[in-house]
This record gives C-alpha cells, structure tokens and sequence, in this order.
C-alpha cells in the first residue's frame, strides 16, 4: 500500500494510540514468543502494576486486537492471556525500535533513561523481543 505524508502519519498515530500507556509495552513484552499467561503471573511479572491497571490495559489491548483472553470455566477462575497473531507480529517492529533507540548518542541515550516515565520501574529486557 502506498501512502502519503498524510496518511502515513494518520497510520503511525493510530499504532501509537494501540501502544501508549505506561503498561502496554511491559505486557507486550511479558507475551511475546507465544506465551500464555495467567492474570496473576502477570500481576507477579510487573512489578509496580496494580489490579486495576493491570486489566484496564489488558482490555484495551485486547479490544485493539493485540491480546487474546482465554477463559477457563472452573473454580477458582482461570483466565489467560496471550498475543494474537497481529499481535505477534510487533515483535519485529519493536525489536527494530530498541535497536534504534540503543543506537541514539550516549548523550542523549542517558538523558531520555533519566526522563523517561517509569524509568525506574521493571520492565522487559532487550533480549527478551
């Protein structure tokens, strides 16, 4: 497909909006390779999450069509949560942005670590795409 100015930017702003949140990255990446987990493990694997959160983000991500739900029917509830097929496929768009993100000057690369909202917090290695 080709695009112009215009609508390329149009495509990248929706795929920003799919991604934005302080969370949605973390989980992506807690996903990706083909895992499915339970809601808990994902409550243990991202530290600094609430509840909360942790499923308003798996929501949206799931109503954008980038995470599945399974839900098991027993007691006590299980639900798991693992990528689509689209949503596996970011895997490489992702792995491209960290690569380009780690080539930016050791200046600037420190600076945007230090400002970076939640830089502090947890989050996936770059081994882990």
């Amino acid at each position: 497909m080709s695009h112009t100015p215009h609508t390329a930017a149009e495509s990248v702003q929706n795929v920003i909006r799919i991604l934005e949140g302080r969370w949605k990255l973390v989980i992506l990446f807690q996903l990706f390779g083909g895992h499915v987990r339970r809601f808990s493990d994902l409550e243990r694997a991202i530290p600094g999450i609430s509840q909360k959160m942790l499923i308003q983000q798996l929501r949206q991500l799931e109503n954008d069509g980038v995470v599945g739900r399974i839900v098991h029917h027993q007691v006590p509830p299980k639900v798991e949560y693992h990528l689509t097929d689209w949503g596996q496929s970011l895997c490489p768009a992702l792995d491209a942005l960290l690569l380009w993100a780690e080539g930016a000057p050791a200046e600037l690369r420190s600076r945007l670590i230090q400002e970076a909202p939640g830089a502090s917090a947890p989050g996936a290695e770059a081994g882990d795409v």
